[in-house]
C-alpha cells in the first residue's frame, strides 16, 4: 500500500500543470537544501564541516517521496558540480563531490530515496515511524560518507573525523523532523487517509 506525500497531494490534475509542479518542486527544492548548505561550521580537524542541509535532505525525500526526493538530490549535484555555489560555504565545482566529502554529498542522495521511499508507505504519520525513518536516512548518508571520506583519511581517526562531532547535530535534527512531518498531516487532517493504491 502506497499512502500520498505532501507533494502527491497538492499535485494538480492537469497533466501540464502536474509537470510544471513537479519541475517547480524539484527546483525549489535543490535551492532549498543548497541555501541550508550555507549554515556551515568548519571543524579545524576534519575536512567535514558541520551543516544544516542534512535537516533539508530529510524532509525533502518525506515531503516529495523517493523519486521527487531522489532527483532533488541529483539535481542539487548537478548544480554544484556546474559551478553554482550550493555546496558547504558557497563551494562548489567537482573538486567538492570527489573530495572528501563528496560520499556525504552522494549520501545525500540516498537518504532521500529512502526517506521518501518510507513517507510512501505512512512511515511520516506518525513520531516513532517518522523517527526510525529520519534515522534511516542518516544512517545512509554517514555510512557512505564515511566510506568515502576513508579512502582519503585511513581508518586510524575516521569516526572521529566523519562521525563522532556530528552524532548531536545528527540526533536533534532527525527529533525535528520527526516531530514536524507528522504534524503537519494532522493540520491537514490526512492522517487517517486511506493513501493510494499501488
Amino acid at each position: 500500500m502506497t499512502h500520498a506525500t505532501y507533494a502527491d497531494i497538492l499535485r494538480p490534475d492537469t497533466r501540464r500543470n502536474a509537470r510544471l509542479y513537479d519541475v517547480s518542486l524539484i527546483v525549489g527544492g535543490s535551492l532549498a537544501v543548497g541555501l541550508s548548505a550555507q549554515v556551515a561550521l568548519p571543524l579545524a580537524f576534519s575536512p567535514v564541516p558541520i551543516t544544516g542541509q542534512t535537516l533539508a535532505v530529510l524532509l525533502v525525500g518525506a515531503l516529495m517521496g523517493r523519486v521527487r526526493g531522489g532527483v532533488v538530490m541529483l539535481l542539487y549535484l548537478a548544480e554544484g558540480v556546474a559551478g553554482l555555489p550550493v555546496f558547504a560555504g558557497g563551494g562548489a565545482g567537482a573538486a567538492h563531490l570527489l573530495g572528501p566529502t563528496g560520499g556525504y554529498l552522494v549520501g545525500f542522495v540516498v537518504a532521500a530515496t529512502v526517506t521518501g521511499y518510507l513517507a510512501e508507505r505512512g512511515w511520516d504519520r506518525r513520531f516513532g515511524t517518522t523517527l526510525a525513518a529520519m534515522l534511516l536516512g542518516t544512517v545512509a548518508i554517514f555510512v557512505v560518507g564515511l566510506a568515502w571520506l576513508g579512502l582519503f583519511t585511513g581508518t586510524e581517526n575516521l569516526l572521529a573525523m566523519g562521525l563522532y562531532p556530528f552524532v548531536p547535530g545528527a540526533i536533534a535534527k532527525i527529533i525535528v523532523a520527526a516531530a514536524l512531518v507528522p504534524q503537519g498531516w494532522k493540520l491537514l487532517d490526512l492522517r487517517k487517509s486511506p493513501g493510494l493504491n499501488d
